[in-house]
């Protein structure tokens, strides 16, 4: 979308929250939000990988700011809405739930500790930040919260059982939040990917390449810098301008017709590969 300056959708002198920043969909996020003239604050548990990223940002000519945060701690998520608040002056008007995680096993070898870990740094985390955002929301007078789920949380994929169960969990918690929340003005949606390629989803075509590249319905994987990935990211950014209007219907297609799909370009395969969870939006 470019600079704030040369875009019609401004978003100067909003303020987000991006969980999970310096790196794949949140890095992306981060920088639309910036790059349109929202003031952002991101975290991320690793404090050099941070820096390092809002110095990048600062050159830019991006205003960011951003906190190290481990969200699957309960103390820290305190901490950091703490942050956000004293510099936001207790408002806030965007929050996405970006930050996850995930671990490619069988259902039956996952450990009590692994479940623990994807379930408090998926689901917990965003469950809890909401909470948290909630009254600097409504101090703005009504905001967006959104959350960044899953096509696994609507439908079979191998090995990620318990990511899967905080995405659908997420899926729901959207439609609740955008009915609860309404009264005060503050929207809910999910959007739901497929693979994107990310340094955590690139964990996996190492490991997995055959299996993955069979699950994969367009036989390749989308990245955030490519032209399908620029407008999956700006698909976010349009569940946060808009949607309080516009309600998006974007239905996933069964296996058997988007394997017919492998052929069409990439503009085509994100149409189909992505679903905006916004029945219950205002």
């Amino acid at each position: 979308m470019g600079q704030a300056g040369h875009s019609r959708w401004s978003l100067k002198g909003m303020t987000a929250l991006v969980t999970g920043g310096t790196k794949g969909i949140g890095h992306a996020v981060v920088e639309e939000l910036a790059g349109l003239g929202a003031i952002v604050h991101t975290c991320s548990r690793n404090e050099a990988e941070l820096h390092e990223c809002l110095q990048n940002w600062k050159e830019k000519g991006f205003v960011v700011t951003g906190s190290v945060c481990d969200v699957s701690l309960r103390a820290q998520r305190e901490k950091l809405m703490e942050a956000v608040s004293s510099i936001f002056n207790g408002k806030l008007n965007i929050l996405v739930n970006n930050a996850g995680t995930v671990i490619w096993k069988p259902t039956v070898e996952i450990t009590a500790e692994e479940f623990s870990t994807i379930m408090s740094t998926n689901f917990e985390s965003a469950y809890h930040l909401s909470q948290l955002a909630h009254p600097l929301l409504k101090a703005q007078g009504g905001g967006s919260i959104v959350f960044m789920s899953s096509v696994a949380g609507l439908m079979s994929v191998n090995y990620i059982s318990v990511y899967a169960a905080t995405k659908g969990a997420m899926n729901q918690l959207t439609k609740n939040l955008a009915c609860e929340w309404a009264k005060d003005n503050i929207r809910s949606n999910a959007i739901a990917p497929w693979y994107i390629g990310t340094p955590l989803v690139e964990q996996v075509i190492f490991f997995t390449p055959s299996n993955f590249l069979f699950s994969v319905f367009a036989f390749k994987v989308n990245r955030v810098t490519d032209q399908s990935g620029r407008s999956f990211i700006q698909l976010i950014i349009m569940t946060v301008l808009f949607t309080k209007k516009i309600k998006f219907k974007i239905k996933v297609l069964k296996f058997t017709k988007l394997f017919k799909l492998r052929n069409y370009d990439n503009s085509f395969y994100l149409l189909y590969c992505i679903c905006v969870i916004s029945k219950y939006t205002y």
